[in-house]
């Protein structure tokens, strides 16, 4: 056998195996909805970010001339982050904190309807402190708030693209 086709009956083998394992990989969510109110508007993060992701499609929930009504209603309920310690050393200098953010949203129709019930994600990492990198570990904490946002954004919207339907969930 030549190297060549060797080459390809190993690929083949192994486009085989992925598909036969279920491998797939990560396509853009669909949703049931092309227009979407975003509540509270400008009050959280995550609203905001919400709001970016989703653009034209974000319309305003209170009826506008000329503007079709929302057909879902995405409300951010609670969104809050913390700081706790949770290590020290023996002479009681910090040395690790747990960052933990968390938001609570729910999906419902204009009508009232739940099609996602109020449902909590939260995201936690932990970090080291060193006194004599206060500055670096600061900007190690605003990149891990920020990258714990960007994960609940990416977990909001499987969930929003969960729901298949606008008739019964």
């Amino acid at each position: 056998m030549t190297m060549r086709r060797r080459a390809v009956v190993s690929a083949a083998l192994l486009a085989t195996l992925l598909a036969g394992c279920g491998f797939k990989l990560r396509v853009a969510p669909t949703f049931a909805f092309q227009t979407l109110a975003v509540t509270p508007e400008k009050n959280g993060l995550l609203a905001a970010d919400l709001i970016r992701y989703f653009g034209k499609a974000v319309v305003p929930l209170a009826p506008t001339p000329g503007v079709a009504p929302p057909q879902v209603i995405v409300d951010i309920l609670q969104e809050s982050r913390e700081k706790s310690v949770v290590g020290v050393n023996a002479s009681g200098q910090v040395r690790e904190f747990q960052l933990k953010t968390r938001i609570q949203f729910r999906m419902r129709t204009p009508e009232g309807r739940d099609l996602i019930s109020p449902t909590e994600i939260s995201q936690q990492r932990d970090i080291s402190f060193n006194e004599s990198a206060v500055l670096a570990k600061e900007a190690e904490e605003v990149l891990l708030f920020r990258d714990m946002q960007a994960d609940l954004l990416q977990q909001l919207l499987r969930r929003l693209a969960a729901i298949k339907s606008l008739d019964g969930g």
